[in-house]
């Protein structure tokens, strides 16, 4: 259902219009700021629901705050053979095993240049498959795309393709990092960078990502990317058992837990970005009190339709009325007692 909204609005501007004017966040409690920009909902969409930069300003139209567009690749790959999505709906789960299809970097910034600028767009970039220099091929992305971006993450998580999470470990990721930002230096590129982290690392793996990423400056952490853990499935059939990347509920204890990690570890230094299994306001507040500035969703949209964000956001809002504070980000990070005084780690 959600496709079919997003190919109608897509196709019909003045619908496009409508649904913007009727579902688009605007009560000012729900803003939050990050990274010097203004998001009018902190609930966003989480890359790889469009890979291809094909519905983000639609996205955007009904109800989210910001939407993480890709995993883009520095050339263009067709992904892992299908069937590649599965769906588990006694736990609200998803399986994927996409491996980043898409239609490379230069395709990606040729949108990017037609959009709107009403949406505020995040671009996921990751290393193609076949790239025998990781750092040099997102290097390739970057510089399609970076220009174009409000914001960059770096992708170095997926559990569907090979090797790119050992990209994690601390002396990978700091050399990743030097080149890429020695690729925005040169480019003349200023956008806030971020890196997209597993839910499958050690808790001391966790800290030392962290460290690294404050030591370095890095502007925030996406936590978390999918699973191949498979916790608390009920699902009876085989699909539990395929291979890829689990999300949705089963993987939101884990989610939680990362993010309390990387809040007290961090100590409101970077803008932590929460995903993975987030459907309901009290996952949002729970997520936002635990030290998320902003969240993303993917499983969660795919099973509650075109008009979760919506109806997300009014419940936010309802929620928000009997907590006595102002906005929303009044509430970052006050369930964390080892933060500052103002218990948010957001960053403006």
């Amino acid at each position: 259902m959600a496709a079919r909204t997003l190919a109608v609005l897509g196709k019909v501007p003045y619908v496009r219009v409508l649904a913007r004017r009727r579902l688009a966040p605007t009560d000012q409690r729900l803003q939050v700021r990050a990274f010097g920009l203004t998001f009018p909902s902190p609930v966003g969409v989480a890359a790889g629901l469009d890979k291809n930069l094909t519905w983000f300003e639609e996205l955007g139209t009904l109800g989210f705050g910001f939407v993480e567009v890709g995993t883009v690749t520095a050339l263009a790959q067709r992904g892992n053979p299908r069937p590649r999505l599965y769906r588990l709906p006694a736990d609200r789960a998803l399986i994927n095993t996409l491996g980043f299809p898409n239609k490379g970097a230069a395709a990606a910034a040729r949108r990017l240049r037609r959009r709107s600028g009403r949406t505020l767009v995040a671009v996921n970039v990751g290393r193609s498959r076949v790239a025998t220099d990781a750092n040099r091929d997102y290097r390739a992305s970057v510089r399609h795309v970076a220009p174009l971006a409000d914001v960059l993450v770096l992708n170095v998580s997926s559990p569907n393709t090979p090797g790119l999470r050992d990209m994690q470990t601390v002396e990978a990721l700091s050399s990743l990092v030097d080149e890429v930002r020695a690729e925005l230096e040169t480019i003349g590129a200023t956008v806030p960078l971020l890196v997209k982290i597993s839910p499958d690392l050690e808790d001391a793996e966790i800290d030392a990502i962290a460290y690294t990423a404050t030591q370095l400056g890095l502007d925030g952490i996406v936590a978390v990317n999918t699973t191949t853990a498979r916790p608390g499935i009920t699902s009876s059939d085989d699909l539990s058992t395929k291979p890829g990347g689990l999300s949705g509920p089963p993987l939101r204890p884990r989610a939680l837990e990362v993010l309390r990690r990387l809040h007290a570890s961090t100590q409101g230094q970077l803008v932590l970005v929460s995903v993975g299994g987030l459907e309901t306001a009290a996952d949002a507040l729970a997520r936002i009190r635990a030290g998320a500035t902003l969240l993303q969703a993917y499983t969660g949209f795919v099973y509650g339709g075109p008009l979760w964000p919506s109806r997300l956001n009014r419940a936010l809002r309802d929620q928000l009325r009997d907590t006595g504070v102002d906005t929303i980000q009044d509430l970052v990070g006050i369930d964390d007692a080892t933060c500052g005084d103002d218990g948010t780690a957001s960053r403006s």
